[in-house]
């Protein structure tokens, strides 16, 4: 089953666990970019929080369920 999407997508990376705070800033980001950027064909603005845990990047908060959560590995040079 897969989903497509046409949307715009808010990512914040954050280098600490994840803070409520953080949610209501993204909501506030979508909600710009719905109001100010979006057309009508496009689908809701998506918003993704990113946060590091020990070594990793792990999605912490995503606004759209379809999504799931995914970690990353943190590669430095």
């Amino acid at each position: 089953n897969s989903s497509s999407f046409n949307c715009f997508v808010v990512i914040e990376i954050k280098v600490v666990k994840l803070r409520a705070a953080f949610i209501g800033q993204i909501q506030e980001y979508m909600n710009y970019v719905d109001k100010n950027m979006k057309s009508a064909f496009n689908d809701k603005t998506v918003g993704v929080i990113i946060c590091k845990k020990e070594d990793k990047y792990v999605m912490e908060y995503c606004s759209d369920d379809r999504i799931f959560s995914t970690t990353y590995e943190l590669i430095s040079k």
